[in-house]
């Protein structure tokens, strides 16, 4: 098996950083009464370089989604996640380095985040959140 020496991006390691859910107005909440919530989704992406030798190219990149759910005003439920991987770039140029950790890795964390939340949301007493595919590419520019 490789060992990744030769491949531009290496995964060294992928965890959930951290993760909220609340249920504030449970259990009248989950009667549904008063019709599908409204959805309000954020989705947005860090990076930061953690090996301090110049010649180190590992960095941490975390996706992070905030998803909160109104009926009529009032808080359905509130999921925070912040999805992190741990990389390292090879025989990159530096000037490729910024859109691929803010586009590319991000790309790669996004359908695990997504089943986080998904599974999240059905254990607080919801249906699946479903997200939708993400233009990272876009939110970059």
């Amino acid at each position: 098996m490789p060992d990744g020496g030769n491949m531009p991006i290496v995964i060294h390691a992928q965890y959930i950083k951290d993760l909220s859910f609340e249920n504030p107005n449970t259990p009248e909440s989950l009667r549904g009464a008063g019709g599908a919530p409204e959805m309000d989704v954020n989705i947005g992406m860090d990076a930061r370089k953690i090996s301090s030798q110049e010649e180190d190219n590992l960095y941490e990149v975390a996706l992070n989604v905030r998803a909160e759910a109104k009926r009529q005003g009032e808080s359905v439920f509130i999921a925070e996640l912040q999805y992190a991987m741990t990389v390292s770039l090879n025989n990159v140029p530096q000037d490729q380095h910024h859109p691929l950790l803010l586009i590319e890795i991000p790309r790669m964390a996004f359908p695990y985040a997504r089943q986080i939340l998904s599974d999240l949301t059905t254990q607080g007493g919801y249906p699946p959140l479903l997200l939708n595919p993400v233009d990272f590419h876009a939110l970059y520019l």
